[in-house]
């Protein structure tokens, strides 16, 4: 997958595709099925498949003080994304200029700078200025501007629609096997381990520690996780999540301590799946009862996690 960034990187071969635009937060089975239908289409016309998503997502633009949760961050979404075999993404900053823009301009840029041979979007799909426009207006657009347009009815599993919205809030409640259901898989987080202050080590509980890459997290709290990328196979552990109130943490960090492992993985990609939700987070009075409560959390991880 090519990744394209704003309108001045565009060359010609990018003209003529068939086109999907959003922000496929999470890259949910909605969005996959998305995808599909856009292949098909490809396959159909003989053309390449793009793309067009935003950066900041358009609700955290519109939301600074309040964000919405993320399941993923942009290297994540990317590495999804990547496997499905997508030609382009072509990614425009969301500024003032796209929230503002009315919903004719952005169907004319399209047309102006992509072509495309035809749009695939989602029932819900919004666009132009505040998201006032829908779907019928890009149909009207695209056919005095000489694009089709695709509408993918809603997805549902047990008869529910399956969304972003719905899993960041399956999640929040720690409800993961509900989430890996609508996602398609387990929920993960992917990045490369930093240093931390080895408070960890001192404890008798190594941790590898990730930055986040998002604003809000869509979950926090105590689990249990498999850990990928640290060992050939996928290896049991437990992880926190939150800003670790006892020492006075400040920003919010993913901490995985991988069981029965001790190698160096600083600079380390790896990628912690959250199997069970075991607690919140909690502020303990000193680092004893801390540590008391890690060998809890330990000792239940390893029952759900059979090891």
């Amino acid at each position: 997958m090519q990744l394209i960034r704003g309108s001045l990187n565009l060359r010609a071969s990018e003209r003529g595709c068939a086109v999907t635009i959003g922000t496929f937060d999470g890259l949910h089975l909605g969005h996959r099925a998305l995808l599909e239908r856009l292949r098909g289409h490809a396959a159909r016309l003989a053309r390449p498949t793009l793309m067009v998503t935003f950066e900041p997502m358009p609700r955290e633009y519109l939301t600074p003080a309040a964000p919405p949760s993320r399941l993923t961050s942009f290297r994540e979404r990317w590495r999804l994304l990547s496997a499905t075999g997508l030609d382009y993404m072509w990614l425009l900053r969301f500024g003032e200029s796209l929230r503002s823009q009315p919903a004719a301009e952005f169907a004319q840029l399209l047309a102006r700078h992509l072509a495309p041979a035809v749009v695939v979007v989602g029932h819900d799909f919004r666009f132009g200025r505040d998201g006032a426009a829908s779907v019928p207006t890009l149909q009207a657009s695209g056919a005095r501007l000489g694009f089709e347009v695709d509408v993918l009815p809603p997805v549902q599993v047990d008869g529910v629609r399956v969304s972003s919205s719905a899993i960041r809030e399956a999640l929040a409640r720690g409800e993961l096997a509900q989430a890996a259901r609508w996602l398609g898989r387990p929920y993960s987080m992917r990045g490369r381990v930093e240093a931390g202050r080895r408070l960890g080590r001192k404890l008798g509980f190594p941790t590898a520690n990730l930055r986040l890459g998002r604003r809000r997290a869509a979950l926090q709290g105590i689990f249990a996780v498999r850990v990928h990328g640290a060992a050939p196979q996928p290896r049991a552990g437990v992880a926190s999540l939150g800003t670790r109130p006892t020492v006075a943490g400040l920003e919010p960090l993913l901490e995985a301590h991988i069981f029965d492992f001790d190698a160096d993985l600083y600079g380390r990609e790896i990628e912690v799946e959250f199997v069970a939700k075991l607690r919140e987070e909690a502020r303990f009075a000193s680092l004893d009862e801390l540590v008391v409560q890690m060998r809890r959390d330990e000792a239940d991880a390893r029952r759900i996690l059979q090891v």
